[in-house]
């Protein structure tokens, strides 16, 4: 096994968790999804086939983050809810990742979300409307966010396809 294969193996198991990172927060997402299409590029060699295959899913990686961030935050900015009480869902999302495994990530993060919102505007009702909002938000930004890494993924299996055949 030579070095280019090492280095293609290893760029698309990082790609892999990359496009994992996009929905589960812990991991690393769009960013390790650049790297390792940049690592790809330097090593894997494909020479300028490489730099072609890394630009093409840098657009959709540098798409993928923007669009999570704008459609994320739009939505947010429409409903009114600060940005406290995001942070306050993930540092709940965080710890409920150790308390209950698998999915203590999401209810964490609901659940901080939803009593940050409630000590925030004092009623269930509105709360709970508002962190519905918010959750919703941040799905849709983490979809727009996957399907672009997936875009990117796909760009770097077809560049691996082009680099064996020729």
């Amino acid at each position: 096994m030579n070095s280019e294969t090492v280095v293609s193996i290893l760029c698309g198991v990082a790609i892999l968790v990359g496009v994992a990172g996009t929905i589960i927060p812990v991991l690393p997402g769009s960013f390790l999804i650049g790297l390792s299409l940049l690592a790809w590029a330097i090593w894997g060699g494909a020479g300028s086939l490489g730099w072609v295959i890394f630009a093409v899913g840098m657009v959709f990686v540098v798409a993928g983050m923007s669009a999570s961030a704008v459609l994320t935050g739009r939505k947010l900015k429409q409903h009114g809810i600060p940005s406290r009480s995001v942070v306050v869902g993930l540092v709940a999302g965080v710890i409920g990742m150790f308390i209950i495994p698998v999915v203590g990530l999401f209810i964490g993060f609901a659940a901080g979300l939803l009593l940050s919102e409630l000590s925030r505007t004092r009623e269930i009702h509105t709360a709970a409307t508002t962190s519905w909002a918010a959750l919703k938000a941040t799905g849709l930004g983490m979809l727009a966010e996957f399907g672009l890494a997936c875009l990117a993924a796909s760009t770097w299996v077809i560049g691996l396809w082009i680099a064996a055949v020729t």
